[in-house]
């Protein structure tokens, strides 16, 4: 049973986390940034070759929404892994090989442009002072959206934000970058903050934002949280939706889920903004709820800044 939280508690625990609420506020500035990096959009994959993307823990998420919205875009045969799990050889025969890493120091991505060579690679980085910098043919040096916090926010969309610019028109890059700044302009509404669960729902490459979100709330104040395709939430996992939990999709939403969730007595959020936008809102949510549970998530419990294996 979870210990009740006075208000004291709360403005107390105020001083928690500094770092993950300045990166996580910065977000907008970060990637109009990015955005504005237009000359080192030239590395990027052209029309029609295969991509292989590479992450860990939330680079992958972001790896994964990457690939749907360049396939979505008819750009070509994009897939995303997990380091360990890259199949690479064989007859996928990909042109190009991207790893997605704040880091620039995960054991296992090391490893993995170690023994692919042969393949073209592009790196996108926080800290450009790395072994993977060696190693990668080309670097994007996202080195201004670094982080202190060992929870991700800032890095992670910035660097989904620099690959979203190659792909998606103007307005809609331009209308991301605002909704996320009434997001954070806003109250966070009481009730989204230390409810008892969370499900994160998504289509396409909102997915990814959604797996995301969920693992930021599980990282941050240790969240009870799940993700799923909007449409694979009806066979079965609707069953968890009750009063007291929140079910929160991003983007479209099938016909129907809404009020199947609201019968349920769980909370329904489908906000209209920019999926990005969203997940800026669930960064806030999680600080919020994170401080109320006397929780730093600049030092979340078991976890570094990378994994570093020897």
């Amino acid at each position: 049973m979870r210990p009740a939280y006075s208000r004291k508690d709360h403005t107390v625990s105020q001083n928690l986390g500094p770092h993950m609420e300045e990166e996580l506020l910065s977000q907008p500035d970060s990637w109009q940034k990015a955005v504005d990096m237009v000359a080192d959009r030239d590395c990027l994959p052209k029309p029609g070759e295969k991509v292989a993307v590479v992450g860990c823990g939330t680079s992958w998420f972001m790896a994964q929404a990457y690939a749907a919205m360049r396939e979505t875009a008819g750009e070509g045969v994009t897939d995303a892994y997990t380091a360990t799990e890259a199949r690479l050889g064989g007859d996928r025969d990909y042109d190009t090989l991207m790893v997605i890493t704040r880091s620039g120091t995960t054991s296992e991505i090391i490893d993995l442009l170690e023994q692919n060579k042969q393949m073209r690679s592009i790196a996108l980085l926080g800290d450009v002072n790395t072994k993977v910098a060696e190693l990668a043919d080309h670097v994007v040096n996202l080195s201004f959206a670094d982080e202190k916090s060992v929870v991700q926010t800032r890095f992670a969309t910035t660097a989904l934000m620099f690959l979203r610019a190659s792909l998606a028109p103007k307005e809609e890059i331009d209308k991301a970058i605002a909704d996320a700044r009434t997001v954070i302009d806003a109250d966070v509404e009481d009730f989204l903050i230390d409810a008892e669960q969370y499900s994160f729902l998504g289509t396409d490459w909102r997915l990814g934002l959604a797996t995301e979100a969920a693992l930021k709330m599980r990282e941050s104040c240790q969240a009870w949280t799940e993700s799923y395709s909007s449409m694979e939430y009806r066979h079965g996992p609707i069953a968890i939706a009750s009063k007291g939990r929140i079910t929160w999709a991003f983007g479209p939403v099938p016909e129907g889920l809404e009020d199947q969730v609201n019968n349920t007595g769980a909370t329904f959020i489908s906000s209209g903004l920019d999926p990005f936008a969203d997940l800026v809102k669930v960064h806030r949510v999680a600080l919020a709820t994170a401080r109320k549970r006397g929780l730093d998530p600049d030092h979340p419990r078991n976890l570094t800044r990378s994994v570093i294996l020897k």
